[in-house]
């Protein structure tokens, strides 16, 4: 009974931490898509920089976002470097893979703000995913061992696998 209760508990927080990652993200997209929406058509940049400002600006409203709220935790204050460089890391996978996408869309006749849309869907689950396993893990330890040990796809794949012999 209470072993249900603790995993109905865990799957409230699961559901929680989902709806203000979306909040978060919509906030991210949004601002990044206004600033983009002026460079791109109010000042006339290229896509390449209008992305990359729009972007940046995004990023720095996601990063407080994501760290300070949706994936808050105890033991991220203590790794704080190590956090910001992964979130750095996944950035700026995120931009050429957004830009990439943004682009081929628009060679094939889409709108490069119906392309951000498109992008947006994709990373919707590509960064939780990122974020909940890698940039912000809810422990820097796996099977007593500090994360940065262990080889970065071990650490995504075995994360939240229990330890033989725990009860979790």
């Amino acid at each position: 009974m209470a072993q249900e209760s603790k995993s109905s508990t865990k799957l409230h927080q699961r559901i929680i931490q989902l709806a203000e990652y979306m909040i978060s993200g919509g906030l991210y997209f949004w601002t990044g898509y206004l600033v983009f929406f002026v460079c791109y058509s109010g000042l006339h940049w290229t896509l390449w920089w209008a992305k990359i400002l729009a972007d940046v600006v995004g990023w720095v409203v996601n990063y407080g976002l994501q760290r300070f709220w949706v994936f808050s935790s105890p033991a991220l204050s203590e790794h704080r470097v190590e956090v910001t460089k992964r979130y750095a890391i996944i950035t700026l996978v995120d931009f050429l893979l957004d830009y990439v996408i943004v682009r081929e869309l628009k060679v094939a006749g889409l709108t490069p703000y119906l392309g951000q849309f498109v992008s947006a869907g994709f990373f919707t689950f590509w960064n939780y995913a990122w974020y909940r396993w890698w940039v912000f893990p809810e422990s820097h330890r796996l099977r007593g061992r500090p994360l940065r040990s262990l080889p970065r796809t071990a650490v995504m794949i075995a994360q939240h696998v229990p330890h033989r012999g725990s009860s979790k």
